[in-house]
């Protein structure tokens, strides 16, 4: 252990926890809003594990936790998912911001964030160099990274987009983990678990069962019940000869026929999560199998969340040998559309933008990028004689406003978030 003091936001089930703990962090709180995950907490760990709105200062007080070595979580998915409407800022479920600011009040050591592969995507290009400004303007280095789990020993892809941030002082001795690349296939890892009841297809399973699987979708409660991803992650699945239109309740017996299709347990997608193969990632979860099943399949893969750990561990206790923090940065970003209007003192016109921008685009490309930048900004239009006029005005996101309309939205959606 290194004697590292860790606070965890939207903790889910656990999956970021325990690769944290499994890299020396020891967890002086963990919040998360689903009750379910909540409960699944406090079954494995004897933690303090807070139920409620990580928002919401009632559920707890951040001053309380100034100092703390790492502040870490898995804030919101959806407002960043190829597979929604990528509404960013504006979407009532959005953190990502919050957090930041939630650094600034905290003055962790070092912060921890992951997320989906949509945030890295052109159309959050501002959004980020939103978040990498502030976090310079408290006083953090920080850098992001996508980070794909088979590349960290888990059997599946699993992309995520992940931000690590940290004093200057610290972030000297940080370099991302190298990796560690998973080198089974599913059928070798669900094997003994496909054969647990009998099935005498098990073996025969195992061989076709090649590659690795596709990223586990754990859903949520807004759509229905549980199944292995959309359209073309069904497809994938049955490449692999697994059913993917649900989640059975236990695996096949020996009275199902030698090539009989499976549905895969909520044992075996934690499997697939990175959860049990080892004792020391062992974890149970609570509730119906629905739930148990989201828990497991929208959480932070153990194994990546313990490399990850790990380096931000070691760079705290300073292992390894120093650098210049530009050579320790891995993922070069910058919007200039967005810092022309940002850095602007008076309004300026398209060509005026384009200019600073130093961007190569016509009319239509700079309409376009301008309707994307309003999606997480407030942007002011006004005709001048040279032309429209731009203006940027603020950002759009809860950052912790007390009159936010997060606060309204979020309220009315409640029932329906996890």
């Amino acid at each position: 252990m290194t004697g590292l003091s860790a606070v965890e936001i939207c903790a889910g089930a656990g999956g970021q926890a325990l690769g944290l703990e499994l890299a020396g962090f020891d967890h002086a709180l963990a919040i998360e809003l689903d009750e379910n995950a909540v409960a699944t907490l406090r079954e494995n760990r004897d933690w303090d594990v807070r139920q409620g709105d990580v928002a919401d200062e009632q559920v707890w007080n951040p001053k309380e936790y100034v100092g703390v070595d790492l502040l870490a979580g898995g804030v919101p998915c959806p407002p960043f998912s190829i597979a929604g409407k990528q509404l960013g800022a504006t979407d009532e479920r959005d953190l990502f911001a919050w957090a930041v600011e939630l650094a600034g009040k905290m003055q962790p050591r070092a912060l921890l964030l992951e997320n989906v592969r949509g945030l890295s995507m052109p159309r959050f290009s501002a959004y980020r160099q939103h978040v990498k400004d502030r976090l310079r303007d408290l006083g953090y280095w920080s850098d992001w990274q996508l980070l794909r789990a088979d590349e960290y020993g888990v059997p599946q892809l699993r992309p995520r987009f992940v931000l690590v941030a940290m004093r200057h002082e610290d972030a000297q001795w940080f370099e991302w983990p190298e990796e560690t690349p998973f080198t089974g296939t599913v059928g070798s890892v669900l094997h003994e678990m496909m054969a647990a009841d009998g099935w005498t297809g098990a073996s025969k399973w195992a061989e076709k069962a090649k590659g690795i699987a596709p990223t586990i979708v754990g859903g949520s409660k807004k759509h229905g019940g549980a199944d292995l991803g959309p359209t073309r992650a069904k497809a994938a699945w049955r490449a692999l000869g697994v059913d993917a239109m649900g989640v059975a309740d236990s695996p096949p017996s020996a009275s199902h026929p030698v090539d009989f299709m499976p549905k895969l347990t909520t044992e075996m997608v934690a499997r697939i999560q990175g959860w049990g193969a080892d004792p020391e990632y062992r974890w149970d979860f609570t509730g119906r199998k629905t739930t148990r099943y989201r828990q497991i399949g929208n959480a932070f893969p153990p194994p990546v969340a313990r490399a990850v750990g790990t380096s931000i561990a070691n760079a705290l206790n300073r292992k390894g040998e120093p650098k210049k923090l530009a050579d320790a940065e891995h993922y070069a970003m910058r919007d200039e559309l967005y810092l022309a209007l940002k850095n602007a003192s008076s309004p300026l016109t398209e060509k005026e933008l384009i200019k600073l921008s130093g961007e190569k685009m016509d009319s239509l490309a700079f309409e376009r990028r301008m309707a994307m930048l309003a999606r997480d900004f407030v942007i002011d239009e006004d005709n001048q004689l040279g032309g429209r006029a731009y203006r940027l005005v603020g950002f759009k996101g809860f950052i912790g406003q007390e009159d936010h309309e997060r606060h309204v939205r979020f309220s009315e959606m409640r029932s329906r978030i996890s």
